[in-house]
């Protein structure tokens, strides 16, 4: 079982950035894969990004980014910590979302229905 905690969300301005933050309980985080997603207003819930779990010095670990992120968002974790974080660059007003974190047993997936556990999510809003 793993539960997870998002934290990091807020308002800023357009071109401004955040750091999103999922903190995980359990003591098998490092063998999760980790995503973010997020769900605009009136929207579905949609693919941000995800990292595998096998990140190391050497290693920065596989990950995947929806295309209208690529550049601007990182994802990246910390084992040690029993954490995933999400570097928001550039914020555009479309980003503006409920952004959740999932894990899930296994290789990176951009498939919601791969995830076996979700966070309560937190919001980011994006002022023009």
């Amino acid at each position: 079982q793993v539960q997870l905690v998002e934290s990091g969300g807020g308002l800023v301005q357009a071109g401004g950035s955040l750091r999103l933050s999922c903190a995980a309980s359990g003591r098998t985080f490092s063998s999760y894969a980790m995503g973010w997603f997020r769900q605009a207003p009136g929207k579905a819930r949609e693919f941000v990004a995800a990292i595998s779990w096998n990140t190391g010095y050497w290693n920065t670990g596989n990950t995947e980014y929806a295309d209208s992120v690529k550049g601007r968002f990182t994802i990246s974790r910390d084992n040690a910590k029993n954490t995933v974080y999400l570097q928001m660059n550039s914020l555009k007003p479309e980003d503006t979302a409920v952004y959740y974190c999932a894990a899930r047993v296994g290789g990176v997936t951009v498939y919601q229905a791969g995830y076996d556990y979700w966070g309560q999510g937190t919001q980011v809003t994006v002022s023009s």
